[in-house]
């Protein structure tokens, strides 16, 4: 670009606000991704100044889901999945995994920006076998989620359903009661269901965490980190799979991991009794 040339504008799907942040896009940065605009590359930046290794910690969270996708096909039987927070498609995405394990499975991806509508239509294509369905919500009102015509068509109610919720609950304020959210949406699901969590904290690093929620919070974002604490009361009384709530890196590793807190998240999966 010439010395003293306009910046090129940046155009955006319809209905999609490019100067206000959105965490896929964010996240989508972190990850080496181009569906991102400049306002979420600068809030991704301040928050990679207050943690050095946010990269690491959006790989980590990729790398739980591909171990969850995996485990609950083939430890627990699980054939259909709810995930919600989906994000930019990154392959390989959840159905991809589910269905290198069982070709029939079948997956709702659930999210609330348009781009990443636009992208997942385009590129989340199923097995031939299994089925891949996009719904666009907002997880503060699951109901409207649970009664969509595409998850009624897609998943089987009465059967088993993964639930995944991955760097997603950090968005809810206290405020928006995100437990009964959760309950709501546990309450919907049979027996035999599984509900997979990652939830950063500052209880690995107080002090970078806070740095970093500062940087969103004062780009108009809510982010929350909680506690271990608060992040188990998400999982109501539901059975812990082990290891129990862990520090991200350190749920059912496929390598040796030299420093489980370097993730500063919490992860876990449990099953409905």
């Amino acid at each position: 670009m010439a010395e003293g040339s306009p910046a090129p504008t940046e155009v955006a799907p319809p209905g999609v606000n490019i100067n206000v942040p959105h965490s896929a896009r964010i996240y989508d940065y972190w990850l080496g991704g181009k569906d991102n605009f400049a306002v979420d590359r600068a809030v991704g930046e301040a928050m990679i100044q207050a943690i050095p290794g946010m990269r690491y910690m959006a790989g980590e969270n990729r790398k739980f889901v591909h171990r969850v996708a995996r485990d609950l096909v083939t430890e627990e039987g699980i054939s259909q999945f709810l995930d919600i927070g989906t994000g930019i498609p990154t392959r390989p995405n959840l159905h991809e995994i589910a269905q290198q394990h069982d070709p029939t499975a079948r997956v709702v991806y659930v999210d609330n920006d348009p781009i990443v509508l636009v992208h997942a239509r385009a590129l989340m294509i199923s097995h031939p076998s299994g089925r891949s369905e996009y719904i666009a919500a907002d997880i503060r009102h699951p109901a409207s989620i649970l009664k969509d015509p595409a998850l009624r068509d897609t998943l089987d109610l009465t059967k088993p359903v993964g639930l995944t919720l991955i760097a997603i609950l950090m968005l809810l304020a206290d405020a928006d009661d995100p437990w009964g959210t959760v309950e709501e949406l546990r309450d919907a699901l049979p027996s035999g269901s599984c509900l997979a969590i990652t939830h950063p904290t500052a209880d690995f690093n107080p002090d970078a965490v806070s740095a970093a929620v500062a940087a969103a919070t004062g780009a108009g974002m809510t982010l929350v980190a909680r506690t271990k604490e608060a992040v188990q009361r998400f999982f109501g009384d539901w059975e812990m799979l082990e290891p129990g709530l862990s520090p991200v890196s350190a749920w059912r590793p496929d390598a040796p991991v030299d420093d489980p807190e370097a993730a500063y998240y919490w992860a876990g999966v449990a099953r409905k009794p």
